[in-house]
């Protein structure tokens, strides 16, 4: 039976928890991933699990920050004066918003801090810092 290596193209489903059993995603009710394994186009230590895996196994794998999106940042803590929201904006602590940089890219941030003249926003991965708990079953090698 075939098992999977760098470069294969797999389908797999997954159901990916915090450390505490929080789900945070999962692909039930939905087609399964697919992506090319090695590649980066997934966290490395849910790339990492999936070789050597043949069509059918399934397997929990503990990805620790390093393998998943890294420690939270410092620097992607930014404080923005209250005066640049809108008027009438009541920024609350765990709020989303999104911010454009200058080339119009968007991205998520949450509200961190609320002081009195200003806002303290996250901008780092929302699973930044997180050990993270996958079960994955491999559907496909393509």
């Amino acid at each position: 039976m075939a098992q999977v290596k760098a470069g294969d193209t797999v389908k797999v489903h997954y159901h990916g928890k915090l450390t505490d059993g929080t789900t945070f995603d999962s692909s039930e009710g939905r087609e399964p991933l697919q992506f090319v394994v090695g590649q980066g186009q997934v966290i490395k230590g849910f790339d990492d699990a999936l070789i050597g895996m043949v069509v059918g196994d399934k397997k929990t794998v503990d990805i620790p920050v390093e393998e998943a999106y890294g420690p939270a940042n410092p620097e992607n803590m930014l404080e923005f004066p209250k005066t640049d929201f809108p008027e009438g904006a009541a920024p609350e602590v765990g709020m989303q918003m999104h911010l454009s940089d200058n080339q119009g890219n968007v991205f998520p941030v949450i509200i961190a801090e609320v002081k009195e003249e200003s806002v303290i926003l996250d901008a780092n991965h929302v699973l930044a810092g997180k050990d993270l708990v996958f079960d994955i079953e491999l559907v496909e090698i393509g």
